[in-house]
């Protein structure tokens, strides 16, 4: 073998042997570093601006909110790759701003009692280090909660990678909120990619009532996307179970958030077009206990894949319902709408629910 093609195969080897101990050397670093709740924590409440100490009230109505923000960088300019599209990261800092200002404006609009974000960052590369949640928390005033599902100070892939991500799913209200737990999902992922995955979860924050010895019971929640399906199931049945035994409590129960799940017969109004891209589950009517009811609205979807960026025009653009509620059966409903904000900031839309404690 000539000189050469020796001299080429030994860098060639070394190059390999190279890449393989980085690998190595993150894979084990990433598992050292990797973000382990506790199945049960304690999430405080911060206070900002002055402290309101009003209750809920038996027979009042209240209004509550659920908004997955895109981590406000997922808006109308935007695709992102686990949907089909191009692109880790959209646009730059000023794009971020742009996107938490018109999410704050359209909060504010709603002028709900009780908000549950999802998707907010605190210090991630894909918002450019923006702690968002603190932003909207010094805007609005009042009390809030944040538990992280997904805390990992680097995320190797793809390429360009993700980089740190430290987000999760905020409560935020003026009412007097109590501070919070943080329940741990089944988690559908095996090591070493667990290791720098999401760790979903649920918030259940409680309130007094005034009228009433019992509480308040709601509960913040986004439910796995990029599973097989499996996670889903197992994450859903874990909800059923908190949401039961609060009831059993005798309290009111409220769940709200970004299911990743078409809630019942909406598949028929937004049909999936796009099957050999993202797909949500189907949340099963069958599955309610009795008195339960899912609370939603198809008259405009609560969510788009983010194949492209968005282009209602398209027939590429497809669309869905698995933003919404779910309430125990002594909370009676008053109203719910999702509202039409065009995927403007985020690649989801609010869902506004008026309800009453009977």
């Amino acid at each position: 073998m000539p000189k050469t093609v020796k001299t080429v195969l030994k860098i060639f080897g070394v190059l390999i042997a190279a890449v393989l101990v980085l690998a190595i050397v993150l894979v084990g670093w990433l598992s050292i570093t990797e973000f382990k709740p506790e199945p049960v924590e304690v999430v405080p409440v911060s206070i900002h601006g002055n402290e309101k100490t009003e209750n809920p009230v038996l027979g009042e109505n209240i209004r509550v909110l659920t908004f997955n923000i895109g981590y406000c960088n997922l808006g109308k300019e935007s695709d992102f790759f686990m949907d089909g599209g191009e692109n880790v990261r959209n646009g730059d800092e000023e794009l971020v701003l742009k996107n938490l200002d018109g999410v704050i404006e359209t909060i504010e609009e709603a002028d709900a009692d009780i908000l549950l974000l999802q998707e907010v960052d605190v210090d991630s590369s894909r918002s450019f280090g923006i702690n968002e949640g603190y932003i909207i928390a010094e805007h609005l005033g009042g009390r809030n909660s944040l538990a992280r599902n997904y805390n990992c100070d680097f995320v190797p892939f793809p390429w360009p990678p993700i980089g740190k991500v430290d987000s999760g799913i905020m409560t935020h209200t003026d009412l007097n909120m109590e501070n919070g737990r943080r329940i741990a999902l089944p988690c559908p992922f095996s090591w070493p990619v667990s290791a720098a995955n999401l760790k979903r979860c649920l918030l259940v924050n409680y309130f007094d009532i005034e009228g009433s010895d019992k509480q308040l019971a709601v509960v913040n929640l986004h439910l796995e996307a990029y599973d097989d399906g499996e996670g889903k199931i197992a994450q859903t049945k874990m909800l059923w179970d908190i949401l039961t035994e609060e009831y059993a409590k005798g309290n009111y129960v409220i769940a709200g958030g970004d299911f990743n799940q078409m809630f019942p017969g909406t598949e028929e109004i937004y049909p999936i077009t796009t099957a050999e891209l993202w797909e949500p589950g189907v949340l099963e009517e069958s599955a309610l206990p009795e008195g339960w009811r899912y609370v939603y609205d198809d008259t405009n979807p609560t969510c788009r894949l983010l194949n492209q960026p968005y282009d209602p025009a398209s027939e590429n653009t497809q669309y869905y319902v698995i933003d919404g509620f779910i309430v125990s059966p002594n909370v009676e409903l008053v109203s719910v709408e999702t509202v039409d904000a065009e995927f403007e900031f985020s690649d989801h839309n609010p869902v506004v629910m008026e309800v009453v404690l009977k």
